[in-house]
């Protein structure tokens, strides 16, 4: 994506994401908040949460906000490349179907079969490599394929496309004291964040939740401040905005990245709680049959 000041994410720019994604032909929707006290969820701490239920998405996760503006804003009809390991990949090639793009999805070799299966049937093109693969790839599509990389996080149109979660966030609670996110490469944290922050609510702490064994983000974090030479927007956010990171490990039958803020809550990661008004994002519940079978208990 290349170099971006955190300057460049102005609420004006949130806005007009939200305005794009709402009235997108993609069928993003604005997704549910349902109180804790109305599900049947295990809670000891007496506070006032909300979940946020981005597995009602028309792809089964918030990735489709983000892709959404990219495809927005690029040219109709485009030949496109990207790296995803399914969500992302998922969104990207049901938007491709829809504006007639054409897309390859580079995948680690290590995803679920089931997962290529789905997003070839959108009509996409899938390569399955060794991880330490996956760059060259792309950059062999582009350089002699003629095709543009989209960036699953790390791109400005993306980052405030997922922004319009957070601008929902607010409509039903304009004060939250405690936010927290799932986060994966950061791209949905990054937004959220801006959104929450860039609308005045100084005061609110925003944790960003990884699974054990995603938790790249979190050893990031130490070693951004918001001086650094930006190289990439998730992580210049991420050191502006989110209280903290923290990791979890998730029992719960969905997705693990998905359900990590609503563990790192249940199991007492994210501290003073207690009598605060806190929103919990689940992010998507997208898990095959394979997958659940291979899950460790």
């Amino acid at each position: 994506m290349g170099e971006v000041s955190a300057d460049a994410v102005t609420l004006d720019l949130l806005r007009e994401a939200r305005e794009t994604v709402s009235s997108s032909p993609l069928g993003v929707i604005n997704t549910p908040m349902i109180p804790w006290c109305q599900t049947t969820l295990p809670l000891d701490i007496h506070c006032n949460i909300h979940i946020k239920l981005e597995n009602m998405q028309k792809t089964g996760s918030f990735k489709i906000r983000g892709v959404a503006n990219q495809f927005a804003r690029r040219p109709r009809g485009g030949h496109f490349v990207t790296v995803s390991a399914g969500n992302y990949g998922k969104s990207f090639a049901y938007a491709s179907k829809h504006y007639g793009s054409k897309g390859k999805v580079v995948m680690p070799e290590t995803a679920p079969v089931s997962r290529s299966t789905l997003i070839q049937s959108f009509g996409v093109e899938v390569e399955r490599v060794p991880t330490c693969c996956l760059m060259n790839v792309v950059n062999r599509c582009v350089q002699e394929g003629d095709m543009t990389f989209l960036h699953s996080y790390d791109d400005l149109d993306l980052i405030a496309g997922h922004a319009s979660l957070g601008l929902e966030v607010l409509e039903v609670i304009p004060e939250p004291d405690v936010v927290v996110v799932c986060c994966g490469g950061g791209g949905l944290l990054a937004g959220v964040a801006a959104a929450i922050k860039l609308s005045g609510c100084d005061k609110t702490r925003i944790y960003g939740v990884e699974p054990d064994g995603g938790v790249s983000l979190r050893r990031s974090q130490w070693a951004w401040t918001p001086r650094a030479s930006p190289q990439d927007l998730h992580h210049l956010l991420q050191a502006r905005c989110p209280s903290s990171c923290v990791s979890v490990t998730s029992g719960l039958v969905v997705e693990p990245s998905g359900c990590a803020a609503f563990a790192a809550i249940v199991n007492d990661k994210i501290p003073e709680l207690e009598g605060k008004s806190v929103v919990c994002i689940l992010s998507g519940g997208n898990i095959g049959k394979d997958e659940l079978v291979n899950f460790p208990g």
